[in-house]
């Protein structure tokens, strides 16, 4: 995973309620297990639209959505995330989200924002004009002159600032678990798998 501490540019204006995860990815792009390749799948249904945001060349290949409440919603398809950062989003700033959806968002270093509604509005506002600056350093969301704050639990923000998953949590134990598997087998040879 690679680290986060900021994300700038354009966003997409998209301002919906309850985008769900069929909308984000259709169920039937899920028999891939790679990350890759499913941006032209990435809201299918909405670039169907005429006139969508995700193929006008104001906002495409921005790495912003601006979304309004329970976004994510549906089902617990990781897939969804990884559509979407494949499109190039890596930030997404919302009402709310879906548990499942800000879980595998934050496993796969996508930065979830949430803001009450008014800053929503004027954000969505602002996303016609110019570009929106994340920090997640100073916790800051920076639009023309103005700045507002967002809260994100501290050991998501350390995990997103050093690039860090389960996996990578885990191998920063590894001396430990080294000691402790060597110990294992030293105390409890017939447990121990040799090394």
């Amino acid at each position: 995973m690679k680290p986060v501490k900021e994300v700038f540019g354009r966003a997409y204006p998209l301002g919906r309620d309850n985008v769900d995860t069929d909308i984000i990815l259709p169920g039937r792009f899920l028999k891939t297990i790679t990350r890759s390749g499913l941006a032209s799948a990435a809201f299918e249904s909405i670039r169907a639209e005429p006139g969508n945001i995700f193929e006008n060349p104001v906002w495409k290949g921005a790495p912003i959505v601006i979304a309004g409440q329970n976004f994510g919603c549906g089902s617990s398809r990781e897939h969804a995330v990884w559509a979407m950062m494949d499109l190039g989003i890596l930030a997404v700033i919302a009402e709310s989200y879906s548990d499942i959806f800000s879980g595998n968002a934050f496993k796969n270093g996508m930065v979830t924002i949430t803001q009450p509604r008014h800053n929503i509005v004027r954000l969505l506002d602002w996303a016609q004009v110019g570009a929106i600056a994340i920090s997640l350093l100073s916790q800051t969301i920076t639009f023309g002159d103005e700045n507002v704050e967002f809260h994100v639990d501290p050991f998501r923000k350390e995990c997103l600032l050093k690039g860090l998953d389960e996996i990578g949590l885990t191998l920063g134990f590894d001396a430990d678990i080294t000691a402790f598997e060597q110990d294992l087998s030293q105390r409890q040879p017939w447990i121990a798998l040799p090394l």
